[in-house]
């Protein structure tokens, strides 16, 4: 087996399978590091970053990382009318996140809050898959295999409840 030590993006070649972050440029590794790997740990330790009761209302929509202008901030997803029981653990949070990343990683938490009513779409259609079932209905009557009748009025009664 020959090894290349003379390669830009990684410490030797070896052939066969190559993980990921081994064939990302230097560059690109820098950014996944510093930005990515603290939201998708946020994500994987949600629950105890805000505790039992909270994770069931919110969840982290996306992180933002500190520059020269800004700060680093976490935004939040809220179920609406619940905003003020974030509101009052705000600082907890910051520290429980502070403390797991052994750093300041979260300045400032921000909130956006969205409607958790499951919306109930109204089919118009229905009277037209009503004719549709009736044609369907005199075709599957003109069946004259007892079998593959029963079958079929079978399958259109679990489309039905669909």
């Amino acid at each position: 087996m020959h090894f290349k030590k003379y390669t830009k993006q990684r410490n030797a070649s070896i052939q066969g399978l190559r993980s990921f972050k081994d064939t990302l440029p230097k560059n690109i590794k820098k950014v996944i590091n510093k930005r990515g790997q603290i939201y998708s740990e946020t994500l994987n330790n949600w629950k105890y970053f805000v505790g039992e009761n909270l994770f069931k209302i919110c969840y982290p929509k996306s992180y933002k990382n500190s520059n020269s202008f800004t700060v680093s901030t976490l935004l939040i997803m809220v179920k609406r009318g619940h905003e003020v029981d974030l509101e009052y653990s705000k600082k907890e949070i910051i520290n429980r996140m502070n403390a797991f990343f052994n750093e300041t990683v979260v300045e400032r938490v921000k909130f956006t809050s969205f409607n958790d009513e499951k919306k109930t779409t109204i089919k118009k259609n229905k009277s037209k898959l009503n004719v549709t079932n009736k044609n369907f209905n005199s075709k599957i009557n003109n069946v004259k295999n007892e079998k593959i009748k029963k079958s079929l009025l079978e399958l259109t009664k679990v489309f039905k409840e669909k």
